[in-house]
């Protein structure tokens, strides 16, 4: 069922960042709305059509299905801006070669490949961990809720890498990005420190009561991944503009090391300290991910010197 899924992202990437350099961006918004509206269609549709139908199915077509229509939807939308694609192209002074791209895209390439290896690293960590069972069934709605608040830095990348050469653009994508980047993590020290983690967690995403306290400890941890992923969307961002991209692998690969070794020594240590899987596993991550957007800061320095 999930076949279609990897094409429909790569073609639907394409397509986005070509509308983002023309500043279409509404049009990927649009196509976000598209996406969520097929899939929450679906997902709340079939079990009504067809009683009985496994969770795994209707959660698979309707994911596949999202973005497949988010796909069709930005490649018709694209068409809008193909007259100044060409444009662009013929008045390109450094024609786009094969192995002028290959260099640029490889590390970039690399990137997402690490950051979701290392996912499954720390679930198989979590089953050698206190409470291994319970902090695996915890991660996943943890993981989807602090996942969400980071997208929107995720995205702040693109936008980086188009505006920033404009006149100005640097500085208001700094001042923007710190105003996101506190908002997102505010955002989830909210849900923390309210009742609404336990409304979320209890009734939105229905895991069994005795585990909304360790969801909710896994988000106070999480509560600086949306300010360090839009800092890190800033200095990739600029990076990617100035064609430098193997600081970003650079970067990755520390950050995969370092989650590797915390969780190493979580895997031997965890028990003696009395921490539970999921508590050692994301404050893992969370030091990982500093020590990366650290690496990142200094690699970038340079090109925007």
């Amino acid at each position: 069922i999930m076949l279609p899924w990897t094409f429909a992202i790569g073609y639907r990437r394409a397509q986005q960042g070509t509308l983002i350099r023309f500043e279409r961006s509404s049009v990927v918004s649009q196509g976000t709305a598209l996406r969520l509206l097929v899939s929450a269609t679906l997902m709340f549709g079939l079990p009504g059509l067809a009683p009985g139908i496994d969770g795994i199915v209707v959660a698979a077509i309707g994911v596949a299905s999202g973005v497949t229509a988010e796909a069709i939807y930005a490649g018709i939308r694209v068409r809008e801006v193909w007259p100044q694609l060409k444009e662009a192209r013929d008045h390109d002074p450094k024609p786009l070669t094969l192995p002028r791209f290959a260099r640029f895209y490889g590390p970039l390439a690399m990137t997402p490949l690490i950051t979701l290896l290392i996912q499954p690293m720390g679930s198989g960590a979590m089953n050698r961990m206190p409470r291994a069972f319970d902090s695996v069934a915890s991660w996943g709605p943890v993981h989807s809720l602090v996942f969400t608040a980071r997208s929107v830095g995720m995205a702040f990348n693109e936008v980086v890498v188009t505006l920033v050469a404009l006149p100005g653009g640097a500085r208001a994508l700094k001042r923007f990005g710190v105003i996101l980047g506190t908002g997102t993590s505010l955002f989830v020290f909210f849900v923390w420190t309210t009742p609404l983690a336990g409304q979320w967690f209890g009734r939105v995403q229905s895991i069994p009561e005795e585990l909304v306290p360790l969801a909710t400890l896994g988000v106070a941890l999480s509560t600086l991944m949306p300010a360090y992923q839009v800092a890190q969307s800033w200095f990739q961002g600029v990076l990617v503009h100035r064609e430098t991209t193997r600081p970003i692998t650079e970067a990755v690969l520390i950050y995969f090391t370092a989650a590797t070794l915390f969780l190493w020594i979580g895997t031997q240590r965890a028990a003696s300290f009395g921490v539970t899987g999921i508590a050692w596993t994301v404050a893992s991550f969370v030091v990982a991910g500093l020590i990366q957007t650290l690496w990142l800061w200094h690699r970038s320095r340079a090109v925007q010197a």
